[in-house]
């Protein structure tokens, strides 16, 4: 006698969303957060997962800490936990392109790492967002300078810079699953960061980050004043960064889960 029918619904595991985002900063993902309905938190080994709601569509996230290997280890336990059907990787980004103004929202279309790896195409999930192609490069340390952002666009012919694209594209990419980038622009090619930037963003735990910073504030008192002005910009980059992936997740292509 035949095993009966398996639904559709019933091989959804209940844990199953429609879309997964991986930021890499708390102050990221905090504006997005607001606009969550139903919210639920799990905490795993690594990582704490949120779950909820937001324009109709289940969804799930993570804030995976900055950098490649940190992001990729989320990406990986997003997918494994929450078995969603888009990735999203969203933050903050540099540009590199002069054009490329501070403030505002871009979705690349490439990811690339400044290498010769193979470049991965991103999904759009809400359509065309620019006039041309744009390609943003995961690099492991900031291009905190207008020189090094110009070297850096030169020899990868990118438009915007970050440290955890490529990498959640290509934990996505190994699950066969389509991976879309949303950034806001935290400082365009004509500014140079405050030094400290650097050693702030650097892959470490909160408690040393923390520590970096009064350091950096007791070397230099004014690197108060800069941090707090980035720190300004970056609660208004937030709110443009959570309209943005709304936007996204309200109108990508793909069919929702089952209810």
């Amino acid at each position: 006698m035949p095993p009966p029918a398996v639904s559709d619904t019933a091989r959804v595991p209940s844990s199953a969303v429609d879309v997964g985002i991986v930021f890499a900063l708390s102050v990221e993902a905090d504006a997005f957060e607001r606009l969550v309905e139903d919210r639920r938190e799990t905490r795993g080994a690594q990582f704490a997962f949120s779950t909820g709601t937001v324009a109709g569509r289940r969804i799930a996230w993570c804030i995976s800490g900055v950098g490649r290997v940190a992001a990729a280890a989320a990406a990986r336990q997003l997918i494994d936990g929450h078995h969603p059907r888009l990735i999203i990787s969203a933050g903050f980004a540099g540009g590199l392109d002069p054009t490329v103004q501070r403030g505002v929202a871009v979705r690349p279309n490439v990811a690339v790492l400044d290498n010769a790896t193979q470049p991965i195409t991103l999904a759009s999930p809400s359509g065309p967002t620019a006039s041309a192609p744009l390609t943003i490069v995961t690099v492991d340390a900031v291009a905190a300078t207008i020189e090094m952002k110009r070297r850096l666009a030169a020899r990868t012919g990118s438009e915007l810079v970050d440290m955890e694209t490529f990498a959640v594209a290509e934990v996505a990419a190994a699950a066969g699953l389509p991976c879309a980038a949303v950034r806001v622009i935290s400082d365009d090619a004509r500014e140079t960061l405050p030094g400290e930037v650097a050693a702030l963003s650097a892959p470490q735990s909160p408690l040393r980050r923390l520590g970096a910073a009064i350091g950096a504030v007791g070397r230099r008192p004014a690197a108060a004043a800069d941090l707090w002005r980035l720190w300004e910009r970056s609660v208004v980059d937030s709110r443009t960064l959570a309209a943005t992936v709304v936007d996204a997740i309200r109108v990508w292509p793909g069919s929702k889960l089952p209810t």
